[in-house]
């Protein structure tokens, strides 16, 4: 299996981390929203959300230079739909992405083309509407498996 991205998020305290991308970019600074901490950085859902807009925006630039069209800049709106579970655990239920372009469609002459490709380049939103399996491991400070 192919190795990917990782990354390394340490508590700084309560709900606040930072998060470590490696050496070339600088700690992020993530924590819960208001009331459950200060808010101080980005939540998880924020996080996704970003994670999804960006890759797609990423993929419409892609999917843009194939066809050598020029779309004068992108913009993007998103959010998510976060509704209780049957459990009553707060869960995400859909994310919404608005994107922008900078010209008119009738400026770029093959948006067609663009349009019924661009999603398919996205890895993350890609993955994310199939469901992502998530293994998830603890071990204490001793290294001794919990989980």
């Amino acid at each position: 299996m192919a190795s990917g991205p990782s990354i390394t998020i340490t508590q700084i305290e309560g709900y606040k981390f930072t998060v470590d991308f490696g050496a070339l970019i600088p700690d992020l600074l993530v924590d819960e929203s208001v009331p459950i901490s200060a808010g101080e950085g980005p939540f998880p859902e924020q996080l996704l959300i970003a994670s999804v807009t960006n890759c797609l925006c990423a993929s419409m630039v892609f999917a843009l230079g194939k066809y050598r069209q020029e779309a004068h800049g992108i913009r993007a709106e998103a959010t998510c739909r976060v509704e209780r579970n049957p459990e009553g655990r707060l869960r995400i239920y859909g994310i919404d992405v608005a994107i922008a372009l900078g010209s008119r469609a009738e400026d770029v002459p093959r948006i067609d083309r663009v349009l019924a490709q661009f999603e398919r380049f996205c890895t993350v939103s890609e993955s994310v509407k199939a469901g992502i399996p998530v293994s998830v491991a603890v071990r204490d400070a001793a290294g001794e498996r919990l989980r």
